[in-house]
């Protein structure tokens, strides 16, 4: 691979967007989620037991306990961080010296800070997934806050190859579990004429792509398995156009899955991380200044087609043997291709076996090569001050990767329980310690598909007379047949999924819905605003429903047959009674809430009226009335727009020459005058170097040495 510069700031940059999006989609949602009368008060987490600051972060990691000092309640805590991550996700978003190691750690404890008290609104695996990559992202940036330009560090590659193992552990795991879990939609290859339907929230071409026929559906779960585990292991190959062949098919299918279903900033956030698949040379060719390599030696030559006929080698054999374990035929007669899976579940597992050692020996590999190449790059930087210098970071930041390295073999491993089991037992140690951060985790995404005879859906309604009843319409999630499909991404109307949970099972393993329809009887305008933002399309606006009750339908896409632009995107069949009918003061309902724990705890201490509290009620007014993707879309594109006007004022306007230098300006020099003037410049270069007490980084110094070595 080439330099990594521009990926790593292309990874930087993505980061801060990311972040920006999570928690400007959190802020929105705190009040009905989170706040005093939401549906799960953030503050029945904060226990405050009369120990000091130091005992309390080191029982629950959260700067919320920084609040009461503050004036602020737990609400308004959760507020401010969210705010404070915005503004400084917003800020790294469009100044590049604020994408620094200190911010990215600013904005890591932030959102570890929701997470300790977000409870089952905040246990998705993306937020996880934030987490860890927020971490490396620490490792990764530049510490240049206080300096006018980044420096690239040896050591960067080191740091940045992390993201990479990241990635492989993300999509390695997440195609296996779809095996292990036996799974008769997965192994069947009919898993995607269930999912575009059934997932959380689908999009219009979710619609679209359900409709595609049978063997188009099974050749893309044949697809999916072979980009999540065949071409997982390509990210670690030893010839750059394998890596770079791996990149755009992780790509493609993280940009179709974005198409077809509103997964929030978790797409994002893996694209993201497979820009550490690219070099500079790469990111180059897009714009058009890519260069054209030219080998001049026979060696070079022999070693481009060995590496190219290697490319072959793989790539056919990946085909050859997807259509071997999955009986792929062509069907010319009826213009199909026909597939099914022609491997058991136990030789399955006895790949498995035999591979998960060998992954991480293959990682192993890949990071040692990693560490001795950015070694030997210190080892040949001139200067016995700047050679100490390089050194020693080097050893901290390798020292830091290996331990980040070994503590995540840990959860990835859990995919077998025999490569687990041989792991060394002080690594286990290590990684229970550092668990409650959420430095490393595991992952597995959509095990099992569901909604296999239908997508169970929960609709709730209300009722003043308990005669006339009324379905209450949430704003994304399936429930009037004809509304039209929504764009969410990348806001994550978190009450709407867990919606999506609760239809799963009994409303007794989803306590905190009992805590939802009690909100509602008591008209909690905070909770409203989850369900619909505009109070016109909230049936109980004037006054709140005296009965709720809610069923449990099975819905389906309806057919391509009813039109390619239906007028009803979904049909439903009602299925049982899915929560009693209650209201307030209803013996059935405070046993549950008493059961849940959910009754509400004591009165609420007032809270000051300082300064930040006003600021945060002010703030609060003016954002209630938008919605999430509203408000994400507006910052987002402000965004774009300060960045655009800032590379614009950059440019040099057409017509107008740059001014010339003063080296331009005088006349050409002899022989004889050149070589004096050449060992002044050296002379004078050494003398500024010295002066610059360390502000500038190896890397310049290398520069100024091959500068002066080509006017020699």
């Amino acid at each position: 691979m080439g330099e990594i510069r521009l990926p790593r700031h292309m990874f930087l940059w993505s980061m801060s967007v990311i972040y920006m999006f999570a928690f400007a989609s959190l802020y929105v949602q705190i009040p009905g989620l989170y706040g005093n009368d939401g549906i799960l008060p953030a503050r029945w987490q904060m226990r405050y037991t009369g120990k000091s600051l130091l005992e309390q972060l080191r029982d629950s990691p959260t700067l919320l306990w920084l609040g009461p000092r503050l004036g602020l309640d737990t609400q308004q805590g959760m507020e401010l961080i969210c705010l404070l991550g915005t503004l400084l996700a917003f800020g790294a978003m469009v100044l590049e010296p604020l994408r620094d190691s200190l911010i990215f750690f600013c904005l890591w404890a932030l959102y570890l800070s929701l997470y300790q008290v977000g409870q089952v609104f905040l246990y998705f695996q993306w937020d996880n997934l934030l987490l860890e990559a927020g971490f490396l992202t620490i490792l990764i940036a530049p510490l240049n806050l206080f300096r006018s330009r980044a420096t690239l560090k040896y050591h960067d590659s080191i740091t940045f190859w992390l993201t990479r193992w990241l990635l492989f552990r993300l999509m390695f795991a997440s195609g296996v579990v779809k095996l292990t879990s036996r799974c008769p939609t997965w192994w069947g290859l009919t898993a995607l004429t269930y999912h575009y339907e059934t997932q959380c929230i689908p999009t219009p071409l979710a619609w679209y792509a359900h409709q595609f026929p049978m063997w188009i559906q099974k050749l893309s779960v044949v697809g999916t398995y072979v980009i999540e585990i065949a071409i997982a292991l390509l990210f670690f190959a030893p010839i750059r156009s394998l890596r770079l062949g791996a990149f755009y098919f992780q790509v493609l299918l993280q940009v179709l899955i974005i198409l077809t279903g509103n997964y929030n900033f978790f797409n994002l956030l893996t694209i993201a991380l497979c820009f550490s698949l690219l070099d500079d040379d790469q990111v180059n060719s897009w714009c058009g200044h890519g260069k054209k390599k030219k080998y001049k030696s026979w060696m070079q030559t022999l070693f481009y087609w060995g590496a190219l006929l290697i490319e072959l080698a793989a790539y056919i054999l990946i085909i050859y043997w997807t259509v071997v374990y999955f009986e792929i035929q062509i069907n010319w007669e009826q213009k199909s291709v026909s597939s099914k899976t022609a491997f058991t579940y136990h030789e399955f597992i006895h790949w498995l076996k035999l591979v998960t050692i060998p992954t991480i020996w293959m990682g192993v590999l890949s990071l040692t090569w990693e560490l001795v190449t950015a070694m030997f790059k210190c080892a040949s930087v001139r200067g016995v001050f700047w050679k100490l210098w390089s050194t020693i970071q080097w050893a901290i930041f390798a020292t830091a990767a290996v331990g980040m390295f070994t503590v995540s073999l840990v959860p990835y491993t859990f995919i077998e329980y025999d490569a687990n089991s041989r792991l060394w037992p002080g690594i286990r140690k290590v990684y229970d310690v550092v668990d409650r951060y959420q430095l490393v985790n595991s992952y597995g995404l959509f095990r099992r598909m569901t909604g296999v005879g239908g997508r169970p859906e929960v609709v709730i309604e209300g009722s003043i007379d308990k005669e006339t009843w009324t379905e209450i319409q949430f704003m994304y999630k399936p429930g009037n047949i004809s509304a039209p499909l929504p764009w969410v991404t990348p806001h994550q109307p978190r009450l709407d999924w867990q919606m999506w949970f609760a239809a799963l099972g009994p409303h007794t393993q989803s306590p905190w819905f009992t805590a939802l329809v009690h909100r509602l009887l008591q008209g909690k305008k905070d909770v409203i605003n989850l369900i619909q933002v505009d109070e016109s399309q909230y049936p109980f606006s004037q006054q709140p429903p005296a009965f709720i009750r809610a069923k449990l339908y099975k819905y389906w896409f309806t057919e391509m047959s009813d039109g390619p632009n239906p007028q009803n995107w979904w049909r439903r069949q009602f299925v049982e009674e899915f929560y009693p009918t209650v209201f307030l003061g209803d013996p059935t309902l405070d046993a549950m809430l008493s059961q849940f724990g959910l009754k509400d705890k004591g009165p609420l201490k007032r809270t000051m009226d300082a300064f930040v509290p006003v600021v945060l009620r002010h703030v609060r007014d003016y954002v209630r009335s938008l919605t999430g993707p509203q408000v994400l879309w507006a910052l987002f594109l402000t965004g774009i727009a300060i960045c655009l006007l800032k590379t614009l004022s950059g440019r040099t306007p057409r017509g107008s020459k740059p001014k010339s230098t003063v080296s331009e300006s005088k006349p050409k020099k002899t022989k004889d005058t050149a070589g004096a003037t050449v060992k002044k410049d050296q002379g004078k270069k050494k003398e500024d170097l010295t002066a610059n007490d360390g502000e500038n980084s190896e890397e310049q110094m290398v520069d100024s040495e091959k500068s002066t070595k080509k006017r020699k």
